[in-house]
């Protein structure tokens, strides 16, 4: 009789990563640990543009990081949607992709969006080092 090894379970092997409080304490990371970058809270205009759309889309900031941003828009976008975004004040353009569905707010759509390739610069800020990396 062959014994074939046991595979981890998709659920199992999705967790987060532990953090160890203790000796005897382990807890789950929180959202923050999980970042990749750190955040910054900065509202700036932005233009969005669409593949086959002649005209962009004015939007604000809500916060954003070296791989992506939070962006507010009049519109969302389904999952992984891809767009270009203009920082106007520097005139830089980056690819990038919506991450997750859009959650609407008072002020618009809140879009999540990743850049295609990381792009510290593209802010024209200083993002702190993360903690946890």
């Amino acid at each position: 009789m062959t014994h074939l090894p046991k595979s981890t379970p998709p659920a199992a092997a999705a967790a987060s990563p532990n953090v160890k409080r203790n000796a005897n304490t382990v807890r789950p990371q929180t959202n923050e640990e999980r970042r990749r970058a750190q955040r910054v809270f900065l509202r700036m205009p932005v233009l969005v543009y669409l593949e086959g759309k002649a005209n962009p889309i004015h939007g604000t900031t809500h916060s954003v990081s070296a791989s992506g941003a939070m962006i507010i828009l009049p519109q969302g976008f389904p999952t992984g949607t891809q767009i270009s975004i203009e920082n106007p004040k520097t005139q830089k353009k980056v690819e990038a992709h919506v991450v997750r569905p859009p959650v609407m707010n008072a002020e618009g759509s809140l879009v999540p969006v990743e850049f295609t390739t990381p792009s510290p610069q593209f802010w024209n800020i200083f993002f702190p080092p993360n903690p946890n990396n």
